[in-house]
């Protein structure tokens, strides 16, 4: 099977939190918050899960390079853009279909966009 990376973007210009995500109506909070533990209740049940998260925003990132000799440390991100990954979960599916499916499911429980990428595989040993 496949591991796929399904991930959620948010707009960099607001940088959603779960802080800030106290700030909506209580109510579609809760709902959202259901419907994402439905979702990785069926992922878990199904054996796809593999792992999920939540990202900090961009503006906590740090970004390491040491690709001169010397270790630099920035306080910045790799990229600026203007959503970024907020949150993911990697899973196992048959085909690029059935990841598309859970990315569907995923998308009706967040309320968001997901985009599906595979990971790569290793190559074939010689």
């Amino acid at each position: 099977m496949t591991q796929y990376f399904l991930t959620m973007p948010h707009d960099s210009a607001t940088e959603p939190t779960m802080a800030s995500m106290q700030e909506l109506d209580p109510a579609e909070l809760a709902a959202v918050m259901a419907a994402v533990d439905e979702f990785n209740t069926a992922l878990k049940d199904s054996g796809a899960w593999l792992f999920a998260g939540g990202l900090n925003p961009p503006s906590t990132a740090k970004t390491v390079d040491v690709t001169s000799g010397e270790t630099r440390v920035l306080d910045e991100p790799f990229v600026e853009a203007p959503s970024y990954v907020g949150g993911f979960w990697v899973i196992e599916a048959a085909d690029d279909a059935a990841a598309v499916e859970w990315a569907a499911r995923a998308s009706a429980a967040v309320r968001s966009r997901i985009e599906v990428r595979a990971l790569q595989e290793a190559p074939p040993e010689a």
